[in-house]
């Protein structure tokens, strides 16, 4: 698999379980789901944790900011998704701004750095 897809499947990987994991939390105290909710959402945050590991570029900082621009993205969608979250034009357009960052910060050709 090329570097950039596997790259963005593992954004999209670590998404699942941080956004997940921050909105199990969320259920278990704030909605009053349950400590099993919070629990679930503990162990996939740690999960995400891992995933970043998997990254084909070997910079912390970089996978670590290149990330926020998913996790915006993603929160947004999952709101969408789970929430029935109606986001508008000034939601849409910051996402995709944060995209283009990431996309910028993640793959942008570089000469040995």
């Amino acid at each position: 698999m090329p570097l950039i897809l596997r790259s963005a499947a593992l954004f999209v990987v670590a998404a699942l379980f941080e956004i997940g994991g921050a909105w199990l939390v969320w259920q278990g105290v704030r909605e009053q789901r349950g400590w099993l909710w919070a629990a679930g959402g503990v162990l996939a945050l740690g999960a995400y944790g891992f995933v970043a590991t998997f990254q084909p570029d070997a910079h912390f900082g970089r996978i670590l900011a290149a990330y926020g621009g998913i996790f915006v993205a993603g929160s947004l969608l999952w709101g969408v998704v789970a929430d029935g979250y109606r986001p508008d034009r000034w939601d849409i357009a910051g996402a995709l701004v944060c995209l283009a960052g990431m996309a910028l910060i993640m793959w942008a050709p570089r000469n040995g750095g």
